[in-house]
């Protein structure tokens, strides 16, 4: 019976005293008024939280009808992990032979083309646009890079640019 008693004993003094070291350090507020700076690294923006959904890239769209060799944007900003949808037109009346190695480096889901769809295992070599349309690509950025992209016969006239995964 005594030594129950004493290991109950024990047991009411172990708690106790891990309490009182919890509350000591509750109480303890001199450590935020001589915290050290963050450094530089923590203080930069951090890239967006992935999701589970897709998200929209900016549309690139080739060529318009008053320049054929004109590009709305030539850079594209990704995070790694994230899923994306990406829109790529052809406004003008060239044919355009969409190249990148982007596609080398993600999770291809699919490619679209008036609602009929394009599953795929690996990326495809090159989307070309022998008229005015739409190709929608649908895939997952999983390596962290800085890739390029081009249409190679006009990239010397401005078409072409690049796509960072973060």
């Amino acid at each position: 019976m005594t030594t129950y008693k004493t290991l109950a004993l024990a047991a009411v003094l172990s708690i106790g005293l891990a309490q009182s070291f919890a509350f000591a350090q509750a109480d303890d507020d001199d450590d935020d008024a001589k915290a050290a700076p963050e450094p530089k690294a923590a203080m930069q923006a951090k890239p967006p939280a992935i999701t589970r959904g897709s998200k929209n890239v900016p549309e690139l769209i080739l060529g318009s009808k008053d320049d054929e060799f004109t590009v709305n944007q030539k850079d594209f900003e990704l995070v790694a992990g994230q899923g994306y949808r990406w829109k790529i037109t052809s406004a003008a009346g060239l044919e355009y032979k969409f190249v990148t190695d982007l596609f080398r480096n993600v999770w291809m889901n699919q490619i679209v083309i008036n609602d009929l769809e394009v599953h795929m295992d690996g990326g495809p070599a090159w989307l070309e646009f022998d008229s005015p349309g739409t190709i929608n690509v649908q895939f997952t950025a999983v390596r962290p890079g800085k890739y390029t992209w081009s249409v190679p016969d006009l990239a010397d006239k401005g078409m072409k640019g690049t796509i960072t995964i973060k």
